[in-house]
C-alpha cells in the first residue's frame, strides 16, 4: 500500500507501521489483559472460593480462570504462598488426602469472609458489567481493529485523522487516572 502519513512517527512513515503497531496492541489485549493482579486480589479470590467449598490449589487456579472468563489465571507461585499465609493466619486449614492438600475455611475464615465488604475480583460491577475483565479489553481490541482497518485501506488524510483521534483518546484515558 505504501500510504504515508506526515510526521506521525509510526513505522517509518508508512501505514504498514501503523498496522503493525495496532496488531501488537490487539495481541497484547488478547494475551489475557489483567493477568497481573495484586496480592489482595488473590487473597480475596481464594477466600471467596473456599467460602463455597473446600478445594485444592489447582482447583482454585482453575476456578479463578473460569470465573474471570479466561482473562486471569494466577500462577501457582501466587496462589500457594497465599494459601500458606491464610493458613498461618488461621483463616484456612489444610487436610491431606491422596497426596493432595484440600483447603477449607476455618471458623475465623468464615467470619473474615462474612465481614468482608469487597466482592470477588471477577464479580461484575454495580451495572452488571465486568469492566475489569471484559469491557475494557473488548474496547481496546475494537479500537485496535478500527485503527488497523484505517491503516490498511485509508487515504493519507484519513490515516492522519485516525492517528490524531487515537492520540486524543490516549490523553483522555490518562486524565481519567489523574482524577481524584
Amino acid at each position: 500500500m505504501g500510504n504515508s502519513f506526515p510526521s506521525s512517527g509510526f513505522g517509518g512513515g508508512h501505514a504498514d507501521g501503523m498496522w503493525q503497531a495496532m496488531e501488537q496492541l490487539r495481541s497484547k489485549f488478547e494475551k489475557r489483559v489483567g493477568t497481573r493482579m495484586g496480592r489482595g486480589d488473590v487473597r480475596q479470590a481464594v477466600l471467596a472460593l473456599l467460602a463455597e467449598q473446600p478445594m485444592h490449589g489447582y482447583q482454585i487456579i482453575h476456578e479463578i480462570e473460569e470465573r474471570s472468563g479466561g482473562t486471569w489465571k494466577p500462577s501457582a507461585g501466587s496462589v500457594y504462598p497465599t494459601l500458606q499465609l491464610l493458613a498461618d493466619e488461621g483463616l484456612i486449614s489444610a487436610e491431606e488426602s491422596n497426596g493432595r492438600k484440600t483447603y477449607s475455611l476455618t471458623d475465623a475464615g468464615r467470619e473474615e469472609v462474612a465481614g468482608s465488604t469487597g466482592s470477588a475480583p471477577w464479580a461484575p460491577d454495580g451495572d452488571g458489567e465486568d469492566t475489569k475483565f471484559t469491557a475494557l479489553p473488548k474496547a481496546g481490541i475494537a479500537l485496535a481493529q478500527a485503527a488497523a482497518q484505517v491503516g490498511r485501506t485509508g487515504s493519507p488524510e484519513q490515516i492522519q485523522q485516525a492517528v490524531a483521534a487515537i492520540d486524543e483518546a490516549r490523553r483522555r484515558i490518562y486524565t481519567i487516572l489523574a482524577q481524584d
